[in-house]
């Protein structure tokens, strides 16, 4: 596969190593297919590896509606040393050999109580923007920005292994969640600093790691197509509406059609055979498209 044609395109899961970017990938992927129409759904930060969701063709135009999903994630802290990015990457700002007097089970409830919703401080080395400039960049030229706290829930939160002072854990968070803030929070209310040495993405929504290319195999046409996946697919946590050729067609031409099943309001997924037709928008009686994927 060294080209994409017309139609709806396809998302991708790429297993992303340690090392690149999400833009490194992006470009990776861009000069297999031989397209420049290719994006992410939320990036990785180039020390963590693991699944990328990377919309391809038309699809691109979905990547708002994947954004938002759930992601799962494998994570390795170090508890004693604190850094100035809450991962391997930064300074080291403070360290504590208190982490020796900490038991399994006063961790294990320490790290568990970070289940549900929290009130979470984001790093001051992210992606972020104030002001129209990344964090990082602000972060980089020593500046320190008072960020606000943002809701974040952590559905489930387990601790894998102690082997002091690293910690391991699993964590099942929504999107926006930042890891490494986690294991910042978690090493401060140990009392000892803690920042993240290994990160690996291990689902988002229901898409697994497992059913992810490498990126070495980006240029294999083949296992491209047997692992992509379909928008429609893509898409599954939304409602789905299955319309009518005639539908079909006025949905084509951004029409309003009538709407007879009975669908919570909201954005839905409208197909037609096992096609995804549009993104739509319910209300009374009727669908409103948002994106049409058909002409």
């Amino acid at each position: 596969m060294n080209s994409v044609g017309p139609g709806p395109g396809f998302v991708l899961p790429i297993d992303k190593p340690s090392g690149p970017t999400s833009h490194d990938v992006v470009t990776m992927l861009r000069r297999a297919l031989g397209t420049s129409r290719v994006g992410h759904t939320g990036t990785l930060d180039p020390f963590a590896s693991g699944l990328l969701l990377m919309c391809v063709g038309y699809s691109t135009r979905l990547s708002e509606y994947l954004v938002g999903l759930d992601k799962s994630y494998d994570a390795v802290a170090l508890l004693g040393i604190s850094t100035t990015t809450e991962d391997s990457q930064g300074d080291v700002i403070d360290e504590s050999k208190e982490w020796r007097r900490l038991t399994d089970d006063v961790i294990d409830k320490v790290v568990t109580s970070f289940q549900g919703n929290l009130e979470q401080v984001p790093p001051q080395f992210s992606a972020k923007k104030i002001k129209g400039v990344p964090m990082y960049h602000r972060a980089r030229r020593g500046e320190f920005v008072d960020l606000p706290a943002k809701n974040v829930r952590i559905h489930q939160l387990e601790l894998l292994a102690v082997d002091l002072p690293i910690i391991r854990f699993h964590v099942r968070c929504s999107s926006g969640t930042y890891v490494r803030s986690l294991a910042r929070d978690i090493g401060a209310k140990l009392k000892v600093g803690a920042h993240l040495v290994e990160l690996r993405r291990t689902s988002v929504g229901e898409f697994s790691v497992e059913e992810a290319v490498k990126v070495d195999h980006l240029s294999d046409g083949s296992r491209i197509e047997r692992q992509s996946i379909d928008p429609l697919r893509a898409v599954g946590h939304l409602p789905s509406v299955e319309v009518s050729q005639i539908d079909v067609e006025k949905l084509a031409c951004g029409n309003t059609i009538p709407l007879e099943d009975s669908v919570a309001s909201g954005l839905v997924a409208v197909s037609k055979a096992g096609a995804l037709i549009a993104i739509a928008e319910t209300g009374e009686g009727y669908l409103q498209p948002r994106k049409v994927f058909v002409q």
